[in-house]
């Protein structure tokens, strides 16, 4: 059989990468600079019924990031931002510390945790869908209001508890795998099933993409946006009972300090664009990986933790530029002269 050639003038078959290749490649890299820090990096055993060894700590440490991840790609998706995730750490971390000193079940605190959750997303959505406030600014006031209402709820006391029971949530383990990593790995699932199995992601995807589209397609595009920053509310009240469960206690002011830079942080690298649009749930979790990844390096290389920060600045800078409409102009530009 004669295979057909190209004629004179085709243009060449561009290549791409297969979907999350960059990120799949960029986090081996990131834990191939780890192992040349720590000789013993991969080495991973079983002792106690749990795994044990530095990969491991890494899925463990990034699992309130990859939770916080998850919902913030639904935000970012329809064009939004959520930067109040970490003081909803806070809150549910305070509410879940505090009845549980006051002697409630476990159920009964697992269920105003995740509340207090969803009561912090529904005020940001409302916010941002009905009374059309900038995300950027709606979002902050949460962000600074928050921590406030955490301290009241502990009365600006470090809470302590002695659960077993909640504390497995946060120290316990599961199939061999650390709580949290469990926990990350059913709420992702969950999720994908949520937005991929019913028309609620594509749904999120006009949104984000042209919102006046999306309404005058039919879309009750104010109930999406809206739903979106629940379910960020929802994950955020997850990732805080984890870190309150693993610390055995509620500490106001540091709980989920920063971290709603490094959820954000992990949606762009997961690919997902801050203008909004397509999204991707897995990709994002690799992301808080890679950001992991990156402070387990620093931490095994003897440098200040401080240099997490610089790090990660950088990381943002150049996704940034790369998703920059000049930038891609620009590369579009130079294809366009290469098929010329």
């Amino acid at each position: 059989m004669s295979r057909s050639l190209p004629q004179p003038g085709q243009p060449k078959r561009r290549f791409n990468w297969p979907t999350g290749m960059p990120q799949i490649i960029a986090l081996l890299l990131v834990l191939l600079v780890d192992s040349l820090v720590a000789p013993h990096f991969f080495q991973v055993v079983l002792q106690d019924g749990r795994l044990f060894g530095s990969p491991i700590d890494i899925l463990n440490r990034a699992a309130p990031v990859a939770l916080l991840a998850i919902g913030m790609t639904l935000v970012i998706a329809t064009g939004g931002i959520d930067l109040s995730v970490g003081a909803v750490m806070a809150i549910a971390g305070a509410t879940a510390a505090s009845m549980t000193v006051a002697g409630y079940s476990l159920p009964v605190v697992l269920l105003a945790a995740i509340g207090s959750g969803v009561l912090a997303g529904l005020w940001n959505g409302i916010l941002v869908a009905v009374l059309k406030i900038q995300p950027f600014v709606a979002t902050l006031i949460l962000m600074v209001a928050g921590r406030g209402v955490a301290q009241l709820i502990t009365s600006g006391q470090i809470v302590t508890f002695n659960s077993p029971e909640l504390s497995w949530f946060g120290s316990g383990s599961l199939l061999f795998f650390p709580t949290p990593v469990i926990i990350a790995v059913l709420t992702l699932i969950a999720f994908w099933l949520l937005v991929r199995k019913t028309a609620l992601g594509m749904f999120i995807e006009a949104v984000g993409i042209n919102i006046r589209a999306a309404k005058n397609a039919g879309v009750n595009t104010r109930t999406v946006v809206m739903l979106t920053y629940v379910l960020s509310g929802v994950c955020a009240a997850i990732a805080g009972t984890i870190v309150t469960a693993d610390i055995r206690g509620a500490d106001a002011n540091n709980a989920g300090l920063w971290l709603e830079l490094d959820a954000i942080l992990a949606v762009v690298i997961g690919g997902a664009s801050l203008m909004g649009g397509r999204f991707n749930l897995f990709l994002s979790v690799v992301g808080a990986l890679i950001i992991q990844g990156m402070n387990t390096g620093i931490l095994l290389s003897g440098f200040p933790p401080e240099m997490n920060q610089v790090v990660k600045a950088i990381v943002v800078l150049c996704v940034l530029i790369v998703q920059s409409p000049r930038f891609i102009s620009l590369i579009k530009g130079m294809r366009g002269h290469d098929k010329t």
